[in-house]
């Protein structure tokens, strides 16, 4: 049985945790780790996640304040009043293709529509082409912008899309 829910504290921990441990020589992931887990308890952001068995297998981060790092400078993506950025999106491969990440996509619209979020906005490296799919797929489909995310090593191009949350 899956347990969809909006992230406690002990599920950001575990997340991060495991990201660390599987990126042993890449101290981003620490980094990353305190900001999410700060930003989180600051409202700043909001982690959903699904649990088996009381263990993440997948989350989905929304971005609500520009001060959050990777949305920092870019009014287009999160303005800290009607646009909200999602990002973090990742699912255990064993669990890739049976819904879960629909179901969180849903839930953290919702969740934001709640907030007052008008338009939330998405981005996907250009290579990706699966990923931008399926955001297409979820209603993502105005182009706002790109950028090269200089944060990764081969400097990958991202295309970033709205929706209007309705």
């Amino acid at each position: 049985m899956f347990i969809y829910r909006k992230a406690t504290i002990e599920d950001l921990n575990k997340i991060w945790d495991k990201d660390i441990n599987n990126h042993p020589n890449d101290d981003r992931w620490k980094r990353w780790k305190d900001r999410y887990i700060k930003d989180n308890q600051e409202g700043k952001c909001a982690t959903f996640v699904v649990l088996k068995n009381d263990t993440p297998i997948g989350q989905i981060t929304v971005l609500y304040s520009p001060d959050c790092g990777s949305v920092a400078g870019k009014p287009l993506l999160c303005n800290g009043k009607d646009t909200a950025n999602m990002n973090a999106f990742r699912i255990e491969k064993e669990y890739e293709g049976q819904g879960h990440i629909s179901k969180l996509v849903k839930m953290a619209e919702e969740y934001s529509k709640k907030l007052g979020i008008k338009y939330m906005t998405i981005g996907s490296e250009a290579k990706e082409s699966r990923n931008l799919g399926i955001y297409l797929h979820f209603g993502y489909n105005k182009f706002i912008m790109h950028e090269f995310d200089d944060e990764e090593e081969d400097n990958p191009l991202v295309l970033y899309y709205q929706k209007e949350l309705k």
